[in-house]
């Protein structure tokens, strides 16, 4: 009989907060002029005019931040440009809007074996693994770049008649 007020209360609170997430508004769609920008940008990067591409997926985020497709389309050119940090940064960006996007995972455990981060890479090719009940392409292409290793990196060499006296 003493209980009988705090469980109430604490029922009335429960039925509260359990309606008040049923009650929140769908997420919006993604505003279609970012859509149709990077619709674009994947017929130029097509064409060969990277550039142009990455202007238009730049374009698109800025009509609508939360084209996750974006976002890694422009880690992919980041990436192709042996631009590695920057495309770590763009797959993050996307998999923060969308967690469970396979491109994204893959071309972040990509970079990261690029840049040398094997350990990591290998984590994103667990939650790849995980997320592909079967088969899938992201999954081989993550367990090739992990299998190659960091780039090289170029070594800067001066040329023999770049001599500098004190």
């Amino acid at each position: 009989m003493r209980f009988t007020p705090a469980a109430f209360g604490a029922a009335l609170i429960l039925a509260t907060v359990s309606t008040a997430s049923l009650g929140a508004p769908p997420a919006e769609p993604i505003k279609p002029g970012s859509i149709a920008l990077a619709e674009a940008g994947h017929a130029a990067l097509v064409a060969g005019r990277t550039d142009e591409a990455n202007d238009l997926y730049v374009s698109a985020l800025a009509v609508d931040p939360r084209n996750a497709a974006a976002y890694v389309a422009l880690g992919q050119i980041a990436e192709a440009e042996n631009l590695n940090g920057s495309a770590i940064r763009y797959y993050r960006d996307a998999l923060a809007l969308a967690p469970d996007n396979r491109d994204a995972i893959a071309g972040e455990g990509s970079a990261l074996a690029e840049k040398g981060a094997i350990d990591r890479a290998r984590e994103s090719l667990a939650r790849l693994k995980k997320l592909c009940r079967t088969n899938c392409p992201q999954v081989a292409t993550l367990e090739r770049a992990i299998a190659a290793g960091p780039r090289p990196e170029a070594v800067a060499v001066k040329p023999a008649g770049d001599t500098q006296k004190n």
